[in-house]
């Protein structure tokens, strides 16, 4: 790890990188020895976490949701979008996913095990199967002089294997999508080194879709003489939830040739009712790899011993490999698979042995059971769930050149002197979240109509929009364990990275929030804050999110029924902010016509919360934005900032598309609205929280000039709303009393912070550090030039999540300074990818290539002196 908890070991990590040895680990990213333990244990939020005041305040939504979660998990069986009984506990042990995007993932931690699954869609399993594993097998002579599983756990079944690898001089690193293990093998002068590789690749849209991962094994022999080495790598057909015992699964052997490379494996067929998949793990067949072996068992029981298996490796360094396929399972019996590469490497030499896991899961349903979708993968691999052969042969034959594509984008970051080495690590390890997020990716129906038939008032919005027709339709939960794909006030801060990275799919998720817009259902459900029943969804307003995986996303949209979001301020405002940053990022004209009029019934819409005519947008004296548990009375600083951007953006628009007579409506707007923003909540330091005149309606909140942020992404900025002077003004508040004064400048910033130099206690959020808020906060001060203060700012939250808290690739939505953290594996924090954006006041330029699977988009920074800030 970068921290100083464990130096020795640091210092022995770095050597064995810098040495001459060339295992390829590069200098930046995340590092881990194999026996560092997490001093910290931090516990999920829960109800006794509250204070006193706040149960008082939230005793109705207490009893109701009781109601409502004993209804869904005992009666209808299903499991909560949000189970706040259940929260998942912290596991410190999770490395890079598996996958590519949105075909489902399979999660390696740091230490070798496989111990989280998300293959049916939004749906995770975290249970560490331990017969999954690597073993090394070394021969001198014709003898085994050295066998052991790669692994330091000392399970209490299959005792007949050799567990308990010394993991103190071995490490993980983690630059994602890559990660790398180096096991030195004690008293063997022997080095492995494990590079995972995932097909995630910026711009790309066929192979990025794939539900595969190569593992590619680099032997090093530093002794005077040759050695056969051979991997095995043992996986059970299953994941290790109860219907692996539901009987029923086999495995079989399989060979593929094909333009002159062969790959041969085991193909390990999990039949369940819904949603069966074949799980394969293959080996390429080197020809030109001197005394290359290779060999497989179809079936063993993953139970007692398994003695007889450990035992066919030792004899000779080979699996026997029976013909045919592997009975059915009775129910209650699980099978397992292994398979066994070997090579020779010569004295003072290399060698490497290659693998691949591959998963085929081409048509899916969700929790509905209500109708199938097809997966984006299956357009170049088929639908017929026989692709996994040809999936593992084309991974093994072109990880290579993916590899190419990501050390090629990566490249011009990693080499940048002057980035500091934690951001790296965490610009590129966040973006685990696009794949990880219970993503599904899949192709649109021919007979769908993205808005169920319905149009704005004034059209614009296809029925197949052929950005989605392209490229699929894309969605992510909002975090792991609060399950709402697409949710929308948390995407505003996390669609920095699909704009910049992947920006087909991010316009195809604004297509299919569009199309939500212009459509409503009118079934009335009680919301469980205020105990009234209303619409699920309202026409022209923004849903919260595009649905539950556990019931049918897309066509049930606001599984979130905390609230009722049809009130709240922030949705419609972030829609349009999007809309024209990702015009800004993309120069979609299509886009921007098709969205305008869809941007005016939202703002049609939001004019409601204008009570009084000023020009500026009132809160309701509930939580009504994304901090729903943090209630805001009257104009607020987040709200009205956001507000005031938005209609500063309508104005930019409204001349794009040549419409005056709604510029100047919108102009008169703005005019009368900055001066209201201004009379009600600046206080000559920085914006108050809102302008309700109670006790607490002066704190100083650190996402007060997220409009602010938005406007400087979109080229915009200057002049629109608010002086220059206050926003710098505003951001040194925010870095001083919410980052320096709270836990000693080290944990990020607090959401709110009191004038004295205190946390806002005053609700269950307010003295919350929110990851991705902090990385949009660090954004929007790089983008004014607080460079320091902007780094300062967001390394206190990956020292925190990455080094200190061992959250490594699951970064929650919250922490407080001690004890408790919220929601682990949270969308938000991919907003990171905003402070790429910019990269320190750098300079965008954007080219376009008609190249099939090449990149798209090219963001060139060119790093610059902090620019003159003027006096406050």
């Amino acid at each position: 790890m970068e921290s100083g908890d464990n130096s020795s070991t640091a210092e022995l990590m770095s050597r064995y990188v810098s040495s001459e040895l060339g295992y390829g680990v590069p200098k930046d990213g995340w590092r881990i020895c194999l026996a560092h333990e997490f001093k910290e244990k931090r516990k999920p939020f829960q109800a006794k976490d509250v204070s006193f005041s706040n149960i008082v305040e939230h005793i109705g939504l207490g009893v109701r949701y009781l109601k409502w979660w004993y209804k869904k998990t005992q009666i209808e069986k299903k499991a909560p979008f949000i189970d706040m009984f259940r929260a998942i506990p912290l596991r410190q042990i999770y490395g890079a996913p598996l996958g590519g995007i949105g075909g489902g993932t399979i999660t390696r931690g740091w230490r070798g095990e496989f111990c989280r699954w998300q293959l049916n869609p939004g749906m995770y399993h975290y249970k560490t199967v331990i017969a999954n594993q690597f073993t090394v097998c070394l021969r001198r002579g014709g003898q085994t002089v050295y066998q052991q599983v790669l692994s330091v756990e000392r399970p209490p079944t299959l005792q007949g294997w050799n567990w308990g690898y010394c993991g103190e001089y071995a490490f993980y690193h983690a630059l994602y999508p890559r990660a790398w293990t180096v096991y030195p093998l004690p008293g063997q002068n022997v080095t492995l080194t494990c590079r995972q590789v995932s097909p995630v690749i910026p711009h790309d849209y066929q192979d990025s879709s794939l539900p595969v991962a190569v593992f590619v094994w680099d032997i090093e022999n530093k002794n005077d003489y040759p050695l056969d080495v051979s991997i095995m790598l043992t996986m059970v057909n299953g994941s290790g939830h109860k219907d692996d015992k539901g009987g029923g699964h086999w495995n079989e052997p399989f060979h593929l040739e094909k333009e002159g490379e062969s790959v041969s494996g085991v193909l390990l067929h999990h039949c369940t009712t819904v949603n069966p998949y074949t799980l394969c793990m293959a080996a390429r067949e080197q020809v030109d790899v001197i005394n290359s072996q290779y060999g497989f068992t179809t079936a063993f029981s993953p139970k007692g011993t398994c003695g007889e298996l450990w035992g066919d490796l030792i004899t000779d360094g080979r699996l026997d490999s029976p013909t045919g396929s592997s009975p059915p399972t009775q129910k209650g019996e699980k099978v397992a698979a292994a398979l066994a590469v070997g090579c020779s490497v010569p004295a003072q030499g290399h060698n490497d042995l290659e693998f691949s896991l591959a998963w085929d899961m081409p048509n899916i349903t969700f929790g509905s059971r209500e109708r199938e979708h097809v997966r984006r993968y299956t357009r170049f691999f088929g639908t017929k769930a026989d692709a996994a052969p040809s999936l593992s042969h084309y991974a093994l034959t072109h990880y290579r050149l993916w590899e190419s594509s990501i050390e090629e984008w990566q490249r011009p970051i990693l080499q940048d002197s002057s980035l500091p080495s934690w951001y790296k690590s965490a610009l590129f390890n966040e973006l685990y979240f696009v794949v990880d997020g219970g993503t599904v990716w899949t192709e649109l129906p021919e007979d769908s109509d993205v808005s169920g038939g319905l149009r704005s008032d004034d059209g614009g919005l296809p029925a197949q929009p052929a950005i989605i027709k392209e490229y699929g339709r894309f969605a992510y939960l909002e975090g792991q364990e609060y399950r709402m794909y697409n949710t929308y006030d948390v995407h505003f801060y996390a669609s920095f990275a699909l704009i910049m990275l992947w920006p087909k799919l991010a316009l195809s998720l604004q297509y299919d929030i569009a199309g939500s817009v212009v459509s409503c259902d009118p079934t009335e459900r009680l919301h469980l804050m205020s105990g009234r029943n209303s619409p699920v969804k309202v026409k022209n307003v923004v849903p919260h999110d595009i649905g539950d995986p556990d019931d049918e996303p897309w066509q049930r949209v606001n599984a979130y029924l905390i609230h009722d979001t049809a009130d709240w301020k922030d949705l419609n405002l972030k829609f349009v902010l999007q809309v024209y940053r990702d015009f800004h990022l993309t120069q979609d004209t299509q886009y921007l016509q098709d969205m305008w009029p869809i941007c005016e019934a939202v703002m049609e819409s939001e004019m409601k919360f204008d009570t009084d005519g000023d020009g500026l947008i009132e809160n309701s004296g509930y939580a009504d934005q994304t901090y729903d548990g943090w209630t805001a009375t009257g104009p607020s600083a987040y709200c009205g900032g956001l507000w005031l951007a938005s209609v500063c953006v309508m104005c930019k628009m409204a001349r794009l598309v040549n419409n005056e007579a709604v510029f100047q409506r919108f102009r008169d707007i703005l005019d009368r609205g900055s001066a209201a923003f201004d009379k009600l909540l600046w206080n000559g330091q920085y914006y108050n929280y809102d302008s309700s005149g109670q006790d607490l309606s002066n704190s100083v909140m650190s996402d007060q000039c997220a409009g602010q942020w938005f406007l400087r992404a979109s080229g915009l900025g200057d002049g629109q709303f608010q002086v220059r002077h206050k926003i710098c003004s505003a951001l040194k508040s925010v870095f001083d009393l919410n980052v320096m004064s709270f836990a000693g400048g080290q944990m990020g910033a607090v959401n709110g912070m009191r004038p004295e130099g205190v946390p806002d206690h005053s609700s269950v959020q307010s003295d919350e550090v929110w990851i991705g808020v902090v990385y949009g906060l660090a954004a929007v001060m790089i983008h004014e030039g607080m460079l320091e203060e902007g780094l300062r700012t967001a390394e206190g939250c990956y020292r925190t999540v990455w080094e200190r808290l061992g959250m490594a690739f699951q970064t929650p939505e919250a922490y407080c300074e001690k004890g408790i953290y919220r929601s682990l594996a949270y969308m938000r924090p991919l907003s990171i990818w905003a402070m790429q954006l910019r990269g320190y006041q750098g300079k965008i330029s954007i080219v376009y290539s008609s190249r099939p699977l090449s990149p798209c988009l090219f963001l060139k920074t060119h790093w610059m002196r902090k620019p003159e800030v003027p006096s406050l």
